[in-house]
């Protein structure tokens, strides 16, 4: 009877380690999904680097762009992590706000003003960073 008692105990807290790691799995791949982005459809934007944040999980670049109205709409871009990033070029100080460049993005789904980054260049058409993933 004991090991019958001391089994159950056992099953008990295993079932709770293995819920337990399922969950974290799960919240691990939901925030690693990319299928926010409409990877049928990519965009070029042109503007003025607002901010440039070198952050991980990923980079976010914020670019003001025309709107064909005499205004500026701000987009989101997510970038990959400055790990990747670092062995293409990119660096913490490689965009300032001001800076004027052209950004592939693949869009949001939702269709605000945000994406994925493809590949970016300055004005000058030099490849930001010195290269692209």
């Amino acid at each position: 009877m004991c090991k019958r008692s001391l089994g159950g105990k056992m099953n008990t807290r295993f079932l709770g380690i293995v819920a337990t790691a399922l969950m974290l799995a799960g919240a691990a791949f939901g925030h690693h999904s990319f299928a926010m982005f409409d990877y049928n459809k990519e965009v070029t934007l042109v503007g003025e680097v607002k901010e440039f944040k070198w952050t991980n999980p990923h980079i976010h670049i914020y670019v003001k762009v025309p709107d064909g109205k005499g205004g500026a709409a701000e987009w989101e871009i997510e970038g990959g992590t400055p790990n990747n990033l670092r062995r293409t070029g990119w660096r913490g100080d490689t965009l300032k706000p001001g800076d004027m460049i052209s950004i592939v993005i693949r869009p949001l789904k939702n269709g605000t003003t945000g994406g994925m980054m493809v590949k970016a260049t300055h004005a000058d058409g030099t490849p930001v960073g010195g290269g692209n993933r």
